[in-house]
């Protein structure tokens, strides 16, 4: 997995396999194995970022959330939902070499408006912006937030 560059996150163990010429990552939320995109590799990383430093559950975990958006099926990359089992947090992750601007805010915000969560983060593992909705407006939030 050197191929894979180091994120700002902290560092994490990955259960890997190599099989027919690709990188498997395990992943214990869902159980099997997955191949290692380059945005897997930051799916990875904010997901053990939100168990660990931010108070998130990892069964309260789901990827690839479906999110029906004018007649089409969409899938939202990370949804976090709370006790009652309603969306809190919704991540938009890409890959490193996809600048984190105003198309996957609007992609985030057009998955929003659907899931309803209380928090967006987006990232590419380098740069992360997270925001709250209130009011009926997004605002920046300078940390990652805490359930």
């Amino acid at each position: 997995m050197n191929e894979y560059p180091k994120l700002n996150f902290p560092a994490i163990r990955l259960q890997a396999q190599r099989r027919e010429g690709q990188t498997l990552v395990w992943d214990s939320l869902r159980g099997r194995f997955l191949v290692l995109t380059p945005e897997e590799w930051v799916r990875r990383h904010v997901i053990a970022y939100l168990c660990s430093c931010c108070g998130v559950e990892p069964l309260s975990v789901v990827q690839e959330y479906p999110v029906p958006l004018n007649g089409t099926s969409q899938r939202a990359d990370v949804v976090v939902v709370d006790k009652e089992g309603k969306p809190a947090i919704l991540v938009e992750c890409k890959a490193c070499d996809v600048k984190i601007d105003s198309d996957v805010y609007a992609q985030a915000v057009r998955y929003n408006s659907v899931v309803r969560a209380r928090y967006l983060i987006l990232t590419n593992g380098i740069t992360h912006f997270c925001f709250e909705y209130s009011d009926g407006e997004y605002r920046r939030m300078q940390q990652f937030p805490q359930l």
